[in-house]
């Protein structure tokens, strides 16, 4: 069966292919699920309407360089030599920096990476030319050099980060491991200590002396009194028979880097666990989650009889949402108020999608990158991630294997 993609996939398809280096038709094709004839299809429209040539969709590629080779047989031996010669200092040249990076990996699992390259250099400059460690680990010459020049100046200073680190220790210690910077650098101020709170911070921080911290939590579910009750029909069990009969969701919030967040709403087939709708926007009104509905709608062609699950959210206990869910044919479930495991499975979901979009970091950048990471991410997923409660395959693998045992016992 033929499927009919939105405007808004098509778009983010196109700026997914654009935006990934060396990437093709085939590899971004097999992550979104669609034919590479498909995909190519979409970028070629987009880049006429654009106006732009795909050399210049594409730069840095470069026409291939094609030697004319010589009628003169002893031309042609020297020709030939030239090219094994390149060859073999290229070749050099790789193994070189292979042993370079080879020995340079211990320095790069500390916490500071470019002071570890600045030392990496200092440390293998008898081995190596200056120049060739500096283009290798992707540093500055005159930049080390001026570290080298430094090197006094940061003993002392390490020599007084020592000392000061040990009196941190102590106010900490005497506030019972409860003082953060703000209050430690008023302690040592009290004492006489003249003290900057960013140098008192970044010293706990390299000490791993940390204070008793409250993390302010951004509180997304937010139940509305005006409500009709919803029953809890699931009762904990978020797996399914058939594919289209028990959908779950939940709304995440990705962070960006202006401190600000986006929300993610998500609707989750139970039985292969594909995400068959979402929705990603700067506001957590009642359309975000319609929305993912409608995409879920669309994606299986039908919600009739279907139950959706979700949590007491505001957005979710609306009048309107209520209303989409009459008008699709689908009987509502919420879990109790306040209770995270009555929609375990779609909380671990998204914690899978951060932690392996952020992969440390501790936000996306701005909203266009958020929008296409989690796009690209939320496509795989469905395409190619392997689920462990699906035996390891991908969702749709899984239905696909589903629906052709149907069809081989309908026989």
């Amino acid at each position: 069966m033929l499927k009919d993609y939105s405007d808004e996939f098509k778009a983010d398809a196109v700026a997914l292919y654009e935006s990934t280096p060396g990437a093709t038709y085939k590899s971004i094709a097999a992550d979104l699920g669609v034919s590479r004839a498909t995909l190519r299809e979409w970028v070629l429209r987009d880049r006429e309407r654009r106006g732009v040539t795909a050399a210049a969709a594409k730069p840095g590629a470069q026409p291939p360089r094609e030697a004319a080779p010589s009628a003169d047989p002893d031309e042609r031996v020297r020709q030939l030599e030239a090219r094994v010669a390149e060859l073999e200092a290229s070749e050099r040249k790789l193994a070189t920096e292979r042993d370079i990076l080879r020995k340079a990996a211990r320095y790069f699992r500390r916490g500071e990476l470019v002071r570890s390259r600045f030392q990496f250099v200092d440390d293998h400059r008898s081995t190596y030319e200056v120049k060739r460690l500096c283009q290798v680990l992707d540093v500055n010459r005159s930049s080390y050099y001026k570290w080298l020049a430094g090197a006094e100046a940061r003993a002392t200073r390490q020599r007084e980060d020592r000392i000061l680190a040990e009196e941190i220790r102590e106010v900490h210690g005497e506030s019972g491991g409860a003082y953060g910077s703000p209050r430690v650098s008023a302690e040592l101020r009290e004492r006489g200590r003249r003290v900057n709170e960013k140098r008192i911070a970044r010293i706990m921080r390299t000490s791993s002396i940390t204070g008793i911290r409250l993390r302010r939590r951004v509180r997304t579910t937010v139940p509305d009194p005006a409500a009709s009750p919803v029953p809890d029909l699931f009762q904990r069990d978020f797996t399914a028979t058939e594919p289209g009969r028990k959908y779950m969701g939940d709304i995440t919030y990705p962070p960006l880097s202006s401190g600000k967040f986006h929300y993610l709403a998500t609707v989750l087939d139970c039985f292969s666990r594909e995400v068959v709708g979402w929705s990603i926007a700067d506001h957590m009104r009642t359309d975000l989650v319609a929305d993912a509905l409608r995409m879920a709608a669309a994606t299986r062609g039908r919600l009739d009889g279907a139950v959706f699950h979700s949590d007491h959210g505001a957005q979710y206990g609306s009048r309107a949402f209520a209303r989409l869910c009459d008008q699709l044919g689908v009987t509502r479930s919420m879990g109790a108020v306040g209770t995270s495991a009555d929609n375990a499975a779609c909380e671990s979901f998204h914690a899978s999608i951060k932690r392996e979009t952020l992969r440390g970091a501790h936000d996306y950048g701005d909203a266009r990158t958020c929008r296409r990471t989690v796009f690209a991410w939320l496509t795989r997923y469905n395409t190619r991630r392997r689920h462990s409660a699906n035996g390891h395959l991908s969702p749709d693998e899984y239905e696909r294997r589903h629906h052709t045992v149907k069809l081989t016992l309908a026989a």
